[in-house]
This record gives C-alpha cells, structure tokens and sequence, in this order.
C-alpha cells in the first residue's frame, strides 16, 4: 500500500515518536517536495527528526497536471493530493479538516494521524495510543476532544 503525507499529520506523530508506524502499516510512503520543507523549516518541531525520516520519500510533482476543486488550500496540500492521485496511492495522510473534506471531494481515501495510531494498536504494533494523543494534544497541534474520545473508545481505551 501506497501512502502519501501532509505536514501536519507528520508532525503530530514525530511529536509522539511514532513515525516508524507508517513504514510498518504501509509498503511505501511518498510526500512532495513543498510538504518536506515545511516540516523540516528549522522553526518547526521535530524538524530534524522528519529530515531524517523522510530524506528518501521526496517525489516532484508538477500540478499543472492536475485539476482539483479546491484552490484555497495551500501549496503543499495541493501536492499531496496531485501525488496521490500521480502514485496512484491507497491513502493519504492528513489532519487538516478542510483538506480533508476537499481531498475526500476529490475522491481520494484520507487516514489522519489518530487514525494511523489506532490501526497500528488494532494490529498490535502498539499497545496503546492514549499516551500519543496526549503528547499531540500538549504540543500546538489541535484535535478536537470529540474526536479522541471517539477514537480512544474504538481503541478501548475509555
């Protein structure tokens, strides 16, 4: 399986040191080049850990190719979703909830950085996500408390 990241979702789970889960749910993981400069700009957390992690993931993409619905999104979401659709990829990983919607419009199959958490514990790679959430939620980074009871119930967790 093929997955293509956005920053933000990347980021929540370097935060967390859970990065290594995507290698391990998916055989391939993509971004484009406009997604690895914003998460390794030096004023970003986990900047160099990303660099690490995704020095051999960089693909070009040329949207010029591509028409998507939506042209309010910024550069690097647009990327991620031309990639997907370039790769034809299987998922794309990403937490911001307008791209979501505008990803999804596009027909693209979306996975957010809760939701790698909760795979990879329903397979048994990790044996709980709550602690992960919660050094997510501690850092800048926003997920609704509707949305992590929802997944700590499904990870029977609460």
């Amino acid at each position: 399986m093929i997955l293509i990241c956005d920053s933000s979702a990347l980021i929540a789970l370097a935060i967390c040191d859970k990065l290594d889960l995507l290698e391990k749910l998916f055989h391939k993981v993509a971004i484009p080049k406009a997604v690895f400069y914003e998460v390794t700009n030096s004023n970003k957390p986990e900047a160099e850990k990303l660099k690490l992690f995704l020095k051999d993931k960089i693909c070009d993409i040329d949207l010029k190719s591509y028409i998507l619905s939506d042209f309010t999104l910024q550069i690097g979401e647009l990327e991620v979703m031309a990639l997907y659709k370039n790769l034809n990829a299987d998922r794309l990983l990403i937490d911001d909830k307008k791209a979501k919607k505008v990803a999804i419009a596009n027909g693209i199959k979306v996975i957010g950085s809760l939701g790698v958490l909760l795979s990879a514990k329903k397979i048994n790679l990790i044996n709980e996500i709550k602690t992960s959430i919660e050094m997510i939620k501690s850092s800048n980074i926003f997920i609704d408390d509707k949305t992590i009871k929802i997944v700590l119930e499904l990870a029977g967790e609460i």
